[in-house]
């Protein structure tokens, strides 16, 4: 299983946690998905799933490599993005931990949209069978964590209405991995509820 492992050059500048305060409501959002089992570990102990907020126009923090089965995070846990660029598979991010293996796909939706400030990655096998195809999803052949990945989601926000619509789309090349976005935590998150609620 390749499930939280980092594929792209991670230039990680160890550093100071963000306080407590600037990560309440990333941190709300994970204790939501956490508690749902859509952010969490499998039995062999990997994790999946992650979550981030934008910061500022480039920058956006997002929960560490390897967090996904800690039912609670401390600002320990959280990484800034600092800058990622796709073409050549590199990550440059600073905090007390790597970011997230999913990094460059939350990365492009942010550089992307401008009106996204929230991403969240869950997994849920079930629900990921009920859109797979049927809402917007990533080519089967493309993994997660890659620069074909990051390609792939820029192709589905600007030639699917994925952006304007639903908010949220399948990773075919992911098997149990969906993406939703929103304007804020609150309206990310309420897109995974509405996927519960009513599914397609």
């Amino acid at each position: 299983m390749e499930e939280g492992y980092i594929k792209f050059h991670c230039n990680w500048k160890k550093g100071p946690a963000l306080s407590a305060s600037m990560l309440k409501t990333v941190d709300w959002g994970r204790r939501e998905m956490y508690s749902r089992g859509l952010i969490g570990a499998y039995d062999n102990g990997i994790g999946y799933g992650n979550i981030s907020e934008r910061l500022t126009k480039e920058k956006f923090v997002i929960s560490g490599s390897a967090t996904g089965g800690l039912s609670e995070l401390a600002p320990i846990h959280y990484s800034v993005v600092d800058k990622i660029d796709p073409i050549n598979n590199q990550v440059w991010c600073s905090g007390p931990v790597k970011a997230s293996s999913e990094t460059m796909s939350h990365a492009v939706i942010y550089q992307t949209c401008p009106e996204v400030n929230a991403v969240v990655h869950i997994h849920n096998l079930d629900l990921w069978k009920s859109i797979v195809h049927r809402a917007p999803t990533t080519h089967a052949s493309v993994s997660y964590g890659t620069p074909e990945m990051a390609k792939e989601i820029v192709r589905l926000l600007k030639q699917t209405d994925v952006r304007h619509h639903t908010g949220y789309f399948a990773m075919a090349g992911h098997e149990e991995g969906i993406i939703a976005f929103g304007k804020d935590m609150q309206h990310a998150i309420s897109r995974i509820s509405c996927l519960i609620d009513c599914p397609l």
